[in-house]
């Protein structure tokens, strides 16, 4: 799958009852929390799991910086183990913080402002305590210098205020943005002593200090990385953490593609392995050591949505401005034949933004969606009421002419025609763009559909570049179209704003890859975020995704409901799984006496 486009995009509503300001151990959209207080610990760890052992992982590409929270360079996979939030979610629920660096949190009753209260035993990785002075400096650089899509969280923050010892008010514009009181649980805290004379917006290769299970161990710039457990770390024995964080030391290294990757899986060079290429989760795990048991191989259902990955158009460019010319290049991709040609039909065809999830729009607008839409159908495509939402199927043979014959009528309509084989507009120029992406492994994807576009006059090719380039072009919008991810949470509120609001398109280092400026999507992005109820919520993102689906914004994708993972049997695992996450770094655990037989098995003994 795709990288997403989001930092871990699980943020959540917030519903308490209009009662006493008391303070909480944790917080959920409805009701209660599941856990109460005094939980010891959450119910898919194992609390009393041993620690040690070392896990390897692999990643793709580059690093070169630490710091996983601003706009400049590639963060190293794993620097977000070193830091901590206010408040912990946990993964089998979908709308639950609990208390981590903060104690116990404040609602207001109109949720105008939050209230944390810091344990007063938190402490940063040289052993100074963490102080409101801190969780102030933390806002304000995340706002200031950080990656711009904190300036887009942290918009209706008035101010932040120390209000006792150990206590830190955030005060909020008002009460309609209902996602702001867990949002700022989410923050990480920085040590603000020891950012003083150093820049918090530049790239840098000096470790951090946080106050998180790991720090860095060693590494070798832009190849490896090791982080080594924090003996005696403050947080060990709080409810959130008990039986997490097992490994002594975990090792990224890094390759530089995926095929090189799983060549050093297989041959042991590292453990675990998430297996995102269907073929080869069909064909390349034929070997001896699958055979003999020592790699194992699982696939985990999950309940998460799955969001959309896609081709995705940049509408600055003109060439992409008109609807019509969007719509006929669907028409362009053969889902079924790829699918069937290089999966081995193990994928579900995405047709939604908020793709398996109750948040989808199926069918016909409902009444409560129309409500939220009928104000704007001069603007949008009459269709929108009148159809349901489908994407072109093709008869799998790789050669449905019906469908290019419908892509071409659309181009026609749109101002685009055929001479000498070449698809030239009004002016006499030709139909030519480019698809960016730094993972060749989308190319046998991506021939067939430039040889379905060739056909309709269309030149198109397909270019690979380096991690450190393709962010680059990503966050200046120096592209035609390219493939991502747009995540999509269990609660979906502000980070949509990065996605899809109008001032963002214009931002440098937005999530607004598309360049959508619509002032019809920029409406139900503040109903999204305002909604006091959960039927509002999904009533909002089934309008949301009706609007950007008819738009034709994106080629969709495909997705699976579950993790296909590997991984060498040398592990301990929880006997549950939490339905809302993949938390192999943080509930497994090395087993020393399987470790030995697999190292015999490796000769590394």
């Amino acid at each position: 799958m795709k990288r997403l486009l989001a930092f871990a995009a699980a943020f959540f509503l917030l519903a308490l009852p209009a009662a006493a300001q008391e303070a909480h151990q944790g917080i959920a959209l409805h009701g209660e929390p599941k856990y109460k207080p005094g939980f010891t610990h959450f119910d898919y760890v194992n609390p009393n799991a041993p620690k040690g052992g070392t896990l390897h992982l692999a990643s793709i590409g580059t690093y070169d910086t630490l710091n996983p929270f601003t706009l400049k360079g590639v963060a190293a996979d794993g620097a977000g183990m070193v830091f901590e939030t206010l408040m912990a979610s946990s993964l089998d629920e979908p709308f639950s913080e609990y208390g981590w660096i903060a104690q116990s949190v404040t609602v207001a009753p109109d949720r105008s402002w939050v209230e944390y209260k810091l344990r007063p035993q938190a402490r940063f990785q040289d052993g100074a305590k963490i102080t409101p002075e801190d969780v102030i400096f933390s806002f304000q650089i995340l706002r200031d210098k950080g990656h711009p899509f904190y300036r887009s969280y942290y918009k209706d923050v008035l101010k932040v205020e120390q209000t006792g010892p150990d206590t830190v008010k955030f005060v909020f514009r008002n009460g309609h943005n209902t996602e702001l009181p867990m949002i700022m649980g989410q923050m990480p805290v920085f040590e603000k002593k020891s950012w003083q004379g150093r820049d918090f917006a530049a790239t840098t290769l000096k470790p951090i200090i946080g106050s998180g299970p790991y720090k860095i161990e060693s590494m070798v710039p832009g190849r490896s990385i090791t982080y080594v457990r924090v003996k005696n770390w403050w947080a060990r024995n709080l409810p959130v953490n008990k039986g997490r964080y097992n490994f002594d030391r975990i090792t990224y290294d890094y390759y530089r593609d995926a095929t090189v990757s799983l060549e050093a899986f297989l041959a042991g060079r590292y453990d675990f392995r998430l297996e995102n290429i269907a073929k080869d989760w069909a064909l390349a795990y034929d070997t001896p050591a699958v055979k003999e048991g020592l790699i194992k191989r699982q696939e985990i259902p999950n309940r998460l949505p799955a969001g959309m990955q896609a081709f995705v158009f940049n509408i600055r460019r003109p060439i992409f401005r008109n609807r019509l010319v969007r719509e006929a290049l669907n028409y362009a991709f053969d889902f079924e034949w790829s699918d069937k040609m290089f999966a081995y039909n193990a994928y579900r065809r995405t047709t939604s933004y908020f793709e398996n999830s109750e948040l989808a729009a199926k069918g016909l607008p409902s009444p409560a969606e129309l409500k939220l839409l009928d104000p704007y159908r001069k603007e949008l495509p009459p269709e929108l009421f009148t159809k349901p939402f489908t994407l072109p199927k093709s008869n799998g043979s790789g050669e449905d002419r019906a469908n290019l014959e419908k892509a071409a009528a659309l181009l026609k309509q749109a101002g685009w025609v055929l001479k000498n084989g070449t698809l030239v507009d009004a002016q006499g120029k030709p139909f030519t763009f480019q698809i960016v992406d730094d993972e060749p492994m989308f190319n046998r994807w991506v021939q067939p559909f430039l040889r379905n576009l060739e056909r309709l006059g269309i030149h198109a090719t397909f270019r690979i570049v380096d991690t450190a380039q393709f962010q680059n072009l990503m966050d200046d919008f120096d592209f035609d179209m390219t493939i991502a991810v747009f995540p999509a949470s269990l609660s979906p509120g502000n980070e949509e704003f990065d996605f899809w609001a109008s001032n963002r398109a214009n931002q440098k280092g937005s999530h607004n890859l598309i360049g959508v400026h619509d002032p019809v999507v920029d409406a139900l992005l503040k109903k999204l975020v305002q909604a006091k109820s959960r039927e509002d919520l999904v009533t909002a993102c089934r309008a949301l995704d009706r609007v950007l689906s008819w738009q034709y914004y994106v080629i969709p994708h495909w997705y699976i409901g579950s993790y296909r993972i590997a991984y060498w049997d040398k592990f301990g695992q929880p006997k549950i799984a939490p339905p809302y996450g993949l938390a192999v770094t943080d509930t497994w655990w090395g087993d020393p006496k399987k470790t030995v037989k697999i190292d015999k098995a490796q000769n590394r003994d």
